[in-house]
């Protein structure tokens, strides 16, 4: 009997919504040939990630085992799928696979870092192959919400799996292939020991509809608008994108791309041959010359993102396009969670101008791009693997997606990330736990979740800042008072005096009574300022502020 065995270790998409990537590998224990399936991120909030650009998986496993990875492949270009690419690619070092679309996307992602663009190799859609050590992968067209997404098809000595990344049964999706059910049977027939799944609409219990529905439900509201429009959509919906234009289009308005990411998806599509026609946009400038009616903008920020185009729109200007009473605005999109507050405040700044906002509530404006409830019953039916591996989902969407399976009579496993499945016998068992987590990008920096950065950062936030500056003489007299410095703090306290007056006078008076062993010791004094300052700053405003000390010694 072999010793060899496949093993699947989600480092990010497993028990969360974004930041996807998946390890996969093959031989000895210990020893597997390894692949990498996706490298996203995830977005940051105020609340919980203050000050940081982006959020990356905790490849820290990966790259102490760098030696054994044959290859990363991207199943589409969404961001929490290929997003990380540039900051990784040089700790992993191995090849990238993409289809045509993909591939161009990741290549300008790595080309902002200076990678070269023969780094990406540009695959072919199955039965095409790409060998990396011991597996043979191929690119199985599914329809999503972007061009060109594909689930992988992994074949090991042992077994074939499917990995489907994100998908929906779609048969007219406008732009880019159908579901091809028949495509996937014949996929499938010779046995599929387990298929790896996306979990995200697993509690939606009615069939997924059509991206092909959206279009004349659009047309049908261009025509309402009586001055500016306005609509926002996800930049890698393309399809979308394009059936917003050529509804403003046909209703004789000049169609505006604001928003760099929204530009960047058309052209890539232009370049790979996805995108065939597009209707002709104007640039910003030419938009505020023409009557505002003859106008129609398509605009970047449909998640509330502070310094996308929606977003500075319903602030103020941008490019020198100012909203104004009785124009349109159109989310055509839904809200991911966790963007609630982003999207609505810029409902209501729009509101505040008297523009009026369309949402999507009743589903007109928008479908969603991954697979409802029933459509992964029919995933499941169509495939009939052995074993079920929910994934890209929260916790409670792994669980749901399990109990669906064995429903079914599959085997199936909750895994989330670090959890290293092994796959090789006839149900999915743990065979180990991988220390993972988070990875900050902060400015130009990355650090670690747990390095005390961003912690600091939002105690600092919700506490406020003190200074306190103290010089002593080579004989260990104080020079002078102590002098503080605030930050994000009330100036007047309970006192009715100047908190500042009042911190300083109580640390000069604790110095004043402090014994020499104090006085020569620095830590002993920090301490002591801290304690006295922090217990001045509750007696005057309720608070105990982060401090820093800086003690000065003259020689």
């Amino acid at each position: 009997m072999s010793s060899e065995r496949i093993i699947y270790l989600p480092l990010g998409g497993a028990g969360e919504i974004g930041m996807n990537a998946y390890v996969y590998g093959y031989g000895e224990q210990g020893a597997e040939r390894l692949i990498l399936v996706d490298i996203g991120v995830t977005f940051p909030d105020m609340d919980g990630t203050p000050g940081v650009d982006l959020i990356l998986p905790d490849i820290t496993w990966l790259k102490e085992n760098r030696d054994r990875l044959e290859a990363v492949f991207i199943t589409h270009a969404h961001e929490d799928h290929v997003g990380a690419i540039g900051h990784y690619f040089e700790a992993l070092g191995v090849p990238v696979y993409a289809r045509a679309f993909t591939a161009n996307i990741a290549r300008h992602k790595l080309n902002e870092y200076g990678y070269s663009p023969e780094t990406v190799t540009t695959c072919s859609k199955w039965p095409e192959t790409v060998q990396a050590g011991p597996f043979s992968v191929g690119f199985l067209p599914i329809s999503h919400s972007i061009p060109e997404s594909s689930a992988l098809v992994i074949d090991t000595p042992q077994g074939r799996l499917i990995h489907t990344g994100d998908f929906k049964l779609d048969k007219n999706p406008v732009l880019g292939e159908a579901w091809d059910p028949e495509l996937w049977g014949e996929v499938s027939k010779g046995g599929v020991k387990a298929l790896i799944c996306d979990s995200t609409n697993i509690f939606s219990p009615d069939a997924g509809k059509s991206e092909s529905l959206v279009g004349p439900e659009i047309e049908k509201l261009v025509k309402t608008a009586p001055q500016m429009l306005v609509a926002t959509t996800f930049a890698s919906n393309v399809a979308r994108v394009k059936t917003l234009a050529e509804a403003g289009a046909r209703a004789g308005r000049s169609i505006c791309l604001l928003g760099r990411a929204m530009r960047r998806m058309v052209e890539a599509a232009v370049e790979t041959g996805v995108l065939d026609s597009f209707p002709p946009v104007i640039g910003p400038e030419d938009a505020v010359q023409i009557p505002r009616d003859n106008v129609m903008l398509l605009v970047t920020g449909s998640q509330g993102e502070r310094r996308a185009a929606s977003a500075q729109l319903a602030r103020g200007k941008f490019h020198g396009i100012e909203l104004k009473e009785g124009d349109m605005f159109l989310f055509s999109s839904k809200t991911i969670p966790g963007n609630e507050k982003g999207v609505i405040r810029i409902m209501n700044q729009l509101s505040e101008k008297g523009v009026d906002v369309v949402e999507d509530r009743a589903g007109l404006y928008h479908v969603s791009g991954h697979a409802n409830r029933p459509d992964l019953e029919t995933m499941q039916d169509v495939v009939n693997p052995q074993m079920v591996i929910p994934m890209h989902g929260e916790h409670r969407h792994l669980r749901e997606h399990c109990k669906l399976s064995d429903s079914k009579g599959r085997q199936s496993i909750l895994a989330v990330n670090g959890m290293m499945i092994d796959l090789t016998g006839n149900e999915p068992k743990v065979t180990e736990y991988i220390e993972t987590g988070r990875t900050y990008l902060d400015g130009s920096v990355k650090i670690g979740a747990m390095d005390g950065v961003v912690r600091d950062r939002i105690r600092m936030a919700l506490n406020g800042h003190v200074v306190i500056t103290l010089i002593l003489d080579d004989e260990n007299e104080p020079l002078g008072e102590p002098w503080c410095e605030i930050s994000g703090l009330p100036e007047i306290g309970r006192s009715k005096a100047p908190l500042l007056e009042v911190l300083e006078e109580d640390l000069s008076q604790l110095l004043g009574r402090s014994k020499e062993s104090t006085l020569r010791d620095d830590d002993k004094l920090e301490s002591a300022l801290i304690k006295a300052a922090k217990s001045t700053c509750m007696a005057e405003i309720g608070k105990k502020p982060e401090m820093t000390v800086v003690i000065s010694r003259l020689s």
